[in-house]
Parts: structure tokens; C-alpha cells; sequence
């Protein structure tokens, strides 16, 4: 293992800081921008000179570790501590709030995720493509992580909004970013420092701000706070010119960002507006970390089409020709393929917009196509005797089954895929190999990273309810793939919702796929039973007439699988299914007698047949004799 950290500035950098500013321009900019707006909340006003808050080392600075899960321990020892002037209350959060914030996402892929959630929801603002690429930082050469997208972009408020914490401007409740903690828990997960350029038009003037939040400007000065540094612009219609916002602010904003950012000019810094057109978003991400290994987490190189996480390639490469065919399906690839992660990252993209992986567009995938002999499950979750929502189950056994030892659901929120290929059950259990479910669960919550969901009584509920589907869907469909059955299971359906004690599980409702493309917009009222469809199994009444027809020994395993169920179900239960299985014996021997008639009228029409052939053969012969 090697530790790899780098002091990239002189030791005697001094921050200078914006001492006069209008007390109005204090309280609209106090959310970030420059020296006097930082995230820091200023409850009420203050007559402070916000010079005195910037503390920075004039003896040392703490050298930047590029290993992400060691770059948080540095000794802020020598910082000079903010002196408060006439008794004011000023609250300020420290750069080191930066490196434990971001470690939420114990994933990379889960942080460019969240980058890309905000260009989704632009989709509303006439968003048509986002940009994931590589690029190199002109300042060193070295590798930086460009997300681009031609969205409505930022004005200068909502810029020093989204490089502050805990304020979102969405308000849609088909918007996937609700926390307003995504963007910097992200670009911090990423690498060490972020640039932001956005230009927007809205109410008739057309702006574009800059913003640099630079874990190694913060940590390197010695700043106790976190101070992000900003420039805005609007256009001149009359002299066709950009012109600078907020004048005092920007002549100290602009030797930060030229001192801190990729980019050592105005010109070179302007010029990053270039290939954003009208309206839109440009992020890149540099200083990127490394693993405990000494290389870049993000793999640029091993597929000039694709992003890959180094430590999981790396072991998947050097395997590669002992790689079975479950290591190389989907749910496995997704772990160290940015490609094949944003193939299924979103259930539906609408047809005009196209996500750029490396120059090349990511073809969506359904995970629901995959499926072989699947069915439409509806789920109706309560909690405290009211319904939460609707949820519609697609499940079935992966085309690739058996073959590949994969089995889990896919687990939507707001379109945006939270948990890919959860396993509700264990490996260890062979009841439900290769059944794979997808559903877009909105009436429970993900966590901040959005890798999880909350761990609520509703969750709980879920959780148990696709275990049982799992198993009961591989009890009755394990045969079609080769599978032994094992002894039949009891049924764990619970009573309808009029009996008022089904705990928030509905008996399944068998759906057709057009019912499931509409969003499943049932009619109250419906009645809660399946509905027989020619290449759908449905897994209770019906799912037991599939053998109808064939001929006696389907009738027979029946009653065994009957029999045997009996054993493990209540008496109540046990009448009802003996009931029942009485019913579909009888219904078998009618058809078995149906056949016999219909095959006994054709033998005796074939008899007829001949029999008259051969009378006219003698008649003719006797004639000619």
C-alpha cells in the first residue's frame, strides 16, 4: 500500500478578502460567492468585517492526500482561528465538512449518478443530451471528468444555491434531486476539486456565472470555513459585450479562480462557454483521487468507449478467461462499467435525449425484456390502515437462466434506479435462481447517496412481500427452465382488502403489458383477481390450469402437489385447495372425454369414408365384368 500526497502551492499564500461591501450585497450573497458569500448562515446582520473571517495559515499549509479516504486527516492546527468583532453571531462550516460529507457515496458510480440526476431533471427545460467525458486538465496534463448538458442552466442565484448545502430549487415531484446535497457530496466523491460554468437565460437577460469549490484551495490556504470564489456575467445587447457582475467581487474573485482552477487566463476561462450555446451546464471535475494502490480510481484507458472503476477492472481483467457466464452478465458489469451502469440507470428516457459515454451514445436497456415466462404483479403497500401507493412487479426468469446464477430486483424511484439486482433472498437458497423482478417503488424513500432506501416499517413490508413472490413464482415456473420442483409450498396470499387484516398485501392481479405501458391506470372498483393472458403464468387458480388438456398424469401431479400442500396449510385452507383441486380434476377428465368423443367421431368418419370407396370399387368392377 502507498500514500501518495502532493503539495501543490507555496506556504506562503495569503487569501485576500472582500472588506467593503454594501450591506445589501452582504445578505443577498450570503449563501457563497467570493470571500464574503461561503455556505456559511448568517442569521442575522451583521456590521462584521467579513475580512476577519477569512483565516488562513502564514506559517504552513496541510498538504493534499490524493487517496479520497485518507485526504480528510490533516492538521488544521496551525489555521488562524476567526476572531468575532462586536459580539456577532456568525456560523461557518469547515472545508474538512467537504471530505466527510462526500463519504456517503462509498461508490464512484453512485456520485456520477447524482451528477447526472440533475441533467434528467432538466429534461422539463428542454434538456435533449448530457455529456460524460474525459478531458485534460491544461494546467498538468492530467485527467479531469467533464458532465456537460444543454439544460435550462443556472442564473447567478441558483448557482451559489446548488454550491450551497441544503438549498434545492426543485419543486417537481417527478424531480429526482430533492435534498439540495447532491451536487457537492458528489463532486467531492469524484476528485478533490469542481468547476462550474452555467449560463441561463430568464427574464430576458442572459447571464453565465463561474464557480470553483476547491477542496485544495480551502485545505492549502488553511481556511477554517469554506469560501467558494464566483464571477458573474451579463450580456450587452447594446455593445454585444459580456459584462462583469458586481464589479469590487469579482477583481478579488478572479486571481482565485485563475490561481486554483485549470485555467490560468480570463480568456481560457470565458472560453469554456464556447460549446455551451445559449443555455446550459458544464462540470468538470479534477484533481481526482486515487485508490490506496497509486492509481486513478476512474479508468480512462482500458476502454476508450467507457469509464471504469480501476480496483474492480482490474480483478475482472485478470480473470477474465476463468469468467463464467453469470460474471459476465449485466448485473455483474455494472459494478465496474460506467456503460453498462447507465444503460439501465433510468426506466424511461424519452426518445430525443441521449446520454454521450465517451463520445458514443448509451444505448438503453429494459431489464423487464431480459425476462422469459414473466408476469404483472400489482402490490398495494399500507401502513396505519392507508394505502401508499401501487406498485406494479415485472418478474420472470432471465433469458440466460440457468446458465447464469443471477437472481433481484431492480428497484426504481422517480424513474432513477436505486437498488440494481437486490437479493431478497440469499444465494444460498436455490429457490429463486435466476428470478429477476423490476418495479419503480415511489412511495418509499432512498437515502441521500441514493444507493438505498430508508429502512422503514413500508420498506419492511416490500421487502417481505417480493421474498414471497420470489419463491412462489419459482415454485410454479421452475420446471420451464430445467429446475426440479421441490415439495409445493403453501400459499402465503392473505385474506382480500375487505377483511381488514392483510397488513398491506393484496392478492396479485395478473396484468397484460399494455396495462403495465399505461402507467397502470386501473379503474376503482376493478376486482382483485387475475386475468388470463396466452403467454403470461399466473400463479394461482389459473397457474394451476396449465396442464388442461394434455392428459391424465398433469391431472395426477396435481393432486400431489395438492396433496403435499395440504400438509403445511390451516384446515380452512387446506378445504379450500382440496376444493378446488377437485374442480380442476373434473375439468381435466372433461376435456380427456372431449378428446375421446372428438377422436372417436373421426375414426368412425374415416370408417365411413372408406368404407364407401371400397362399395363404389366393387360396383365399378362388377360393371365392367
Amino acid at each position: 500500500m502507498r500514500e501518495e500526497c502532493v503539495d501543490l502551492v507555496p506556504q506562503t499564500f495569503r487569501l485576500h478578502c472582500v472588506g467593503k461591501e454594501s450591506e445589501e450585497n452582504k445578505n443577498s450573497s450570503a449563501l457563497s460567492a467570493g470571500n464574503s458569500g461561503t455556505s456559511a448562515v448568517d442569521e442575522e446582520q451583521s456590521l462584521v468585517d467579513d475580512s476577519s473571517l477569512c483565516s488562513t495559515s502564514p506559517i504552513g499549509s496541510a498538504p493534499l492526500c490524493r487517496q479520497f479516504w485518507k485526504a480528510g486527516s490533516y492538521d488544521d492546527t496551525l489555521s488562524t482561528k476567526p476572531s468575532l468583532q462586536k459580539g456577532a453571531n456568525y456560523l461557518h462550516i469547515h472545508p474538512k465538512f467537504l471530505h466527510s460529507n462526500a463519504t456517503s457515496h462509498k461508490w464512484a458510480f453512485g456520485a456520477i449518478a447524482e451528477l447526472l440526476d440533475n441533467a434528467i431533471d432538466e429534461i422539463e427545460n428542454g434538456a435533449t443530451v448530457v455529456i460524460v467525458d474525459k478531458i485534460l486538465n491544461p494546467r498538468d496534463g492530467s485527467s479531469a471528468l467533464c458532465i456537460q448538458d444543454d439544460g435550462g442552466g443556472m442564473d447567478p442565484e441558483a448557482m451559489r444555491r446548488c454550491l450551497s448545502f441544503g438549498f434545492s430549487d426543485k419543486k417537481s415531484d417527478s424531480a429526482i434531486g430533492q435534498y439540495g446535497n447532491g451536487f457537492k457530496t458528489s463532486s467531492m466523491r469524484l476528485g478533490a476539486d469542481v468547476i462550474v460554468f452555467s449560463r441561463c437565460k430568464k427574464n430576458r437577460k442572459l447571464t453565465q456565472s463561474v464557480g470553483l469549490l476547491s477542496y485544495t484551495f480551502l485545505t492549502q490556504t488553511g481556511h477554517d470555513r469554506i469560501v467558494v470564489p464566483m464571477l458573474d456575467y451579463e450580456f450587452n445587447t447594446q455593445s454585444n459585450m459580456w459584462d462583469k457582475l458586481s464589479n469590487t467581487q469579482c477583481i478579488n474573485n478572479l486571481p482565485l479562480l485563475l490561481r486554483w482552477s485549470p485555467y490560468s487566463t480570463e480568456a481560457e476561462l470565458l472560453k469554456q462557454f464556447d460549446d455551451v450555446g445559449q443555455h446550459g451546464t458544464k462540470v468538470i471535475i479534477f484533481s481526482l483521487w486515487y485508490t490506496d494502490d497509486g492509481q486513478m480510481e476512474l479508468d480512462f484507458e482500458s476502454d476508450p468507449e467507457d469509464i471504469r472503476i480501476s480496483e474492480v477492472a482490474n480483478t475482472n481483467k485478470k480473470s477474465a478467461r476463468m469468467m463464467v457466464a453469470s460474471e459476465q452478465h449485466l448485473a455483474n458489469r455494472l459494478r465496474f462499467s460506467l456503460r453498462a451502469y447507465l444503460s439501465i440507470l433510468y426506466l424511461r428516457v424519452p426518445e430525443n435525449f441521449c446520454m454521450m459515454l465517451r463520445g458514443k451514445c448509451v444505448q438503453y436497456h429494459s431489464i423487464a425484456n431480459d425476462l422469459k415466462f414473466p408476469e404483472f404483479i400489482l402490490y398495494k403497500p399500507q401502513s396505519g390502515g392507508c394505502k401508499e401507493g401501487t406498485v406494479v412487479t415485472a418478474i420472470g426468469f432471465l433469458k440466460e437462466a440457468p446458465l447464469v446464477n443471477i437472481h433481484g430486483f431492480n428497484v426504481y424511484h422517480k424513474n432513477r434506479l436505486i437498488l440494481p439486482f437486490w437479493h431478497v433472498v440469499s444465494y444460498s437458497d436455490s429457490r429463486g435462481r435466476g428470478v429477476v423482478g423490476v418495479l419503480e417503488a415511489n412511495f418509499i424513500q432512498p437515502t441521500h447517496n441514493k444507493q438505498d432506501f430508508e429502512k422503514t416499517p413500508v420498506f419492511q413490508k416490500l421487502e417481505s412481500r417480493l421474498k414471497e413472490m420470489t419463491r412462489e413464482y419459482w415454485d410454479y415456473h421452475c420446471q420451464l427452465i430445467g429446475y426440479q420442483p421441490r415439495k409445493a409450498r403453501a400459499m402465503t396470499f392473505q385474506a382480500s382488502s375487505d377483511s381488514g387484516k392483510n397488513d398491506g398485501i393484496y392478492q396479485p392481479v395478473q396484468l397484460t403489458r399494455d396495462d403495465l405501458a399505461s402507467d397502470c391506470n386501473l379503474q376503482k372498483g376493478a376486482p382483485s383477481k387475475r386475468k388470463e393472458s396466452n403467454h403470461l403464468v399466473e400463479p394461482d387458480r389459473v397457474r394451476r390450469k396449465v396442464g388442461i388438456g394434455a392428459n391424465a398424469t398433469v391431472c395426477n401431479q396435481e393432486n400431489l402437489r395438492a396433496g403435499a400442500a395440504t400438509d403445511e396449510l390451516k384446515s380452512g385452507e387446506a378445504a379450500n385447495l382440496i376444493q378446488e383441486n377437485r374442480k380442476l380434476q373434473a375439468q381435466c377428465l372433461e376435456f380427456e372425454k372431449t378428446v375421446e368423443e372428438l377422436n372417436l367421431k373421426l375414426f368412425a368418419t374415416s370408417y365411413h369414408g372408406s368404407t364407401c370407396s371400397f362399395v363404389l370399387m366393387c360396383d365399378r368392377r362388377l360393371a365392367l365384368g
